[in-house]
């Protein structure tokens, strides 16, 4: 490794992700509600080998000893999600003391331990209450979302500065709402356009209630992006890899920097016309503090027929004979450094964060011992890109690995494993990974020099 994270500068944010569902376990405890994730998992044949998140990481019960383990390496930033059933468990109404107790448990104690907590208010466990009257196609949402948002602002705002509204909204739409993979498990346009719309309207209600609440907190939201290269040079294959990306990298950030829908480059978007209503196009925008970008590989495309709407299909990494990663996702470190290049042209950008970057592998314990040098090679030089981005002027301001612990990974179950720690499911035993203590290594130094300044 030729570079340390005080090269990134003093001021660089470390840290590390999770999510509620992925990790709280505790499902029906404490007078938690349903989330749509909770009932998506016991329809047969739709988690890998019939898992679930009823447990996960076991996080709600063990959270003293995670955030401990976090400060012993180097952590100082950890963002997580609030489960909004946890709290509100019809969604809206009625809340949850308990739930509110156990966040703010949390949260004191990650700042006890001097770790900042980074909340992202939705990652994807929408109340099933909410779910039985429509969910995210129902436009009632922007009401239940905006009484949620500014509960959460008035309950843990005095303590969180830093603020995330939705976790990538075209994951959660897409493979929940159009592809049926993720919860609640709906197919089609007729619940994928509306579902986007509503869900781009509450990026801008979201940020918009926040700052009213309280103007000084730092107010972002999350994307998942990926480079989308054509197979090859043909014209076909070029004009399928463009429309794979405005699905992929353009639908949620251009309406809510005022650009628009991007649907001129893709005819099936025009659908969403029909949902807008009245000041939609205003309500659609959001003046961020930060953006969050999520990149784990690139996609390859080649035009497709037989697919609907895009015509195009997504070679796997598997069949292009590439690096890649247990998810079957091609190792390519120089995607985030083209992600962050190509968001930062963007005007109204202001700060960008990586709020999630990180590799499954087949992680085997041995003697008590998890070698993953893998993953060591996979962030040094994926942090390289990061660092040669910056170095450009891309005012990219913080890095937080996916993911602290190895945790319930959506339809994959707990067959991949993403963590700088390894969990032994059984015992709930925690183990840290090699990269675990590379990263530890890496901090130390900017540790070292925030401590003596």
């Amino acid at each position: 490794m030729q570079f340390h994270s005080t090269d990134f500068g003093d001021d660089f944010i470390w840290g590390v992700a999770s999510s509620a569902y992925q990790t709280e376990g505790a499902y029906l405890e404490d007078g938690k509600g349903l989330s749509i994730w909770d009932v998506f998992s016991r329809r047969k044949e739709k988690i890998k080998a019939g898992d679930s998140g009823n447990t996960a990481t076991s996080f709600y019960h063990r959270y003293i000893q995670d955030v401990i383990l976090m400060e012993f390496l180097n952590i100082r930033n950890f963002r997580f999600s609030l489960s909004w059933p946890r709290l509100l468990p019809e969604g809206i109404g009625r809340r949850n003391e308990k739930g509110i107790e156990y966040y703010n448990h949390l949260i004191d104690f990650c700042l006890e331990c001097g770790i900042e907590p980074w909340i992202t208010l939705y990652h994807w466990d929408l109340p099933q209450a909410l779910e039985a009257k429509g969910g995210w196609t129902n436009r009632d949402m922007l009401g239940w979302f905006e009484e949620y948002v500014a509960f959460c602002i008035r309950q843990f705002g005095d303590r969180v500065k830093n603020w995330m509204v939705l976790n990538e909204p075209m994951a959660f739409t897409g493979a929940g709402y159009f592809l049926g993979l993720h919860a609640p498990g709906r197919k089609g346009l007729a619940n994928f356009l509306p579902a986007a719309h509503h869900a781009a309207l509450c990026q801008g209600i979201g940020a918009r209630t926040i700052k009213s609440i309280n103007d000084k907190l730092q107010v972002g939201s999350t994307f998942s992006c990926s480079p989308v290269d054509p197979i090859d040079q043909t014209k076909l294959s070029i004009e399928a890899a463009q429309r794979v990306d405005v699905l992929s990298n353009r639908l949620f950030i251009e309406p809510l920097l005022g650009l628009r829908y991007p649907w001129d480059d893709l005819k099936v978007l025009q659908g969403l016309e029909r949902y807008m209503k009245g000041d939609d196009e205003k309500l659609l925008q959001g003046d961020l503090d930060f953006v969050g970008l999520q990149n784990y590989t690139r996609e390859v495309v080649q035009h497709s027929a037989m697919m609907p709407y895009v015509n195009a299909r997504l070679v796997k990494a598997s069949k292009r004979g590439v690096d890649r990663t247990e998810m079957d996702w091609e190792i390519y470190p120089h995607g985030v450094y083209r992600v962050l290049k190509r968001f930062s042209s963007y005007n109204g950008i202001k700060k960008i964060f990586i709020t999630e970057n990180g590799a499954a592998f087949n992680d085997q314990l041995k003697d008590g011992h998890v070698d993953d040098v893998y993953r060591i090679d996979f962030y040094e030089k994926y942090l390289q890109q990061v660092l040669r981005a910056k170095q450009e002027g891309v005012n990219v301001k913080g890095y937080f690995a996916w993911s602290f612990t190895d945790n319930f990974e959506w339809a994959e179950g707990y067959s991949k494993r993403f963590g700088l720690v390894y969990v032994d499911y059984p015992t709930q035993r925690r183990i840290v990974k090699a990269s675990g203590f590379w990263f530890q290594n890496f901090l130390q130094q900017q540790h070292l020099y925030l401590r003596a300044g």
